[in-house]
């Protein structure tokens, strides 16, 4: 039997506490499963964002969408996670991934280094967390045990096989990125091929992880050839019929939205799909339609 659904918003913008705690108690009241927060500059921090959402909402999971590595120390890091998870009732997921905007590392007057380098630390950070966390002798303690769920997010070998052996959630963005940060989206083809690749990895994990992807634009109502061609910078590679098949775009009306989310999920098994802060009203509708299937 597939996995339920579950949707979350990862909110981008900062703002006052007033503001805050609104628009999580909105993401809330909308029926968001989860409350997420990224760790870009420029960005809301993302502990004490996720603290603030928890006093301000009762029923949603909140989590980082995702932790750069490179601007952690594991030790410090699971200071802050097990507080966190403390601090919010045992709500926290925690995401993490290598970082890929050599800029904001410039900005922090940080290492970036090379691929390699970065899924190194990243590597380093789970084995680390996962000794700290689940030590009971570490102070503080986290809310969850032995640890809160692990996201990991990424598309290259070496990350599907780190999430394949540590992550309760792998998370793709069906994407690839350039040392700024531009994205790239791949083809439904090399999804796909990177789907197999990670559950190859994956073929002797217990329990299976559960599958998120990131959405990137929700046009509500649009017509979805042309929103296609708009995404066209994003995918210059891929024919308008190709972009209309990645699960990066949701267009079109809440049925038809409702039945590409479904097909995704019988096509690449996601059944965890996050969108971006300004869909937040706009993909409501579509959460409706889903519930329950």
């Amino acid at each position: 039997m597939a996995r339920p659904f579950r949707f979350a918003v990862n909110m981008l913008t900062p703002g006052s506490a007033a503001e805050w705690r609104e628009k999580c108690r909105r993401a809330e009241a909308l029926g968001y499963d989860v409350i997420l927060v990224p760790d870009h500059l420029g960005m809301p921090a993302p502990f004490p964002s996720l603290v603030a959402a928890a006093e301000a909402t009762e029923r949603p999971r909140l989590g980082t969408f995702v932790l750069n590595a490179g601007f952690w120390n594991p030790a410090l890091l699971a200071r802050e996670v097990a507080t966190t998870d403390q601090l919010t009732g045992g709500r926290l997921e925690l995401g993490l991934g290598t970082g890929y905007v050599k800029e904001e590392h410039d900005t922090a007057g940080l290492p970036f280094g090379s691929p390699r380098e970065r899924v190194d630390h990243l590597e380093r950070t789970v084995t680390e967390l996962d000794r700290l966390l689940t030590d009971p002798d570490h102070a503080p303690r986290p809310a969850q045990a032995p640890r809160p769920p692990l996201l990991l997010g990424g598309n290259g070998p070496r990350m599907l096989r780190l999430a394949a052996r540590h992550a309760d959630i792998a998370a793709f963005t069906g994407a690839s990125t350039d040392e700024q940060g531009v994205l790239r989206l791949l083809s439904p083809a090399v999804l796909e091929e990177r789907m197999a690749v990670y559950h190859r990895f994956a073929a002797d994990r217990e329990t299976p992880a559960e599958l998120n992807y990131l959405a990137q634009v929700v046009a509500v109502g649009a017509d979805r050839r042309a929103k296609a061609r708009e995404v066209a910078s994003y995918a210059p590679a891929l024919t308008e019929d190709e972009v209309l098949e990645l699960p990066a775009l949701l267009a079109g009306t809440v049925k038809d939205i409702a039945d590409q989310i479904r097909g995704h999920r019988e096509r690449f098994g996601f059944t965890y799909f996050t969108v971006l802060e300004p869909a937040l009203e706009e993909f409501a509708p579509v959460m409706e339609e889903l519930r329950g299937t």
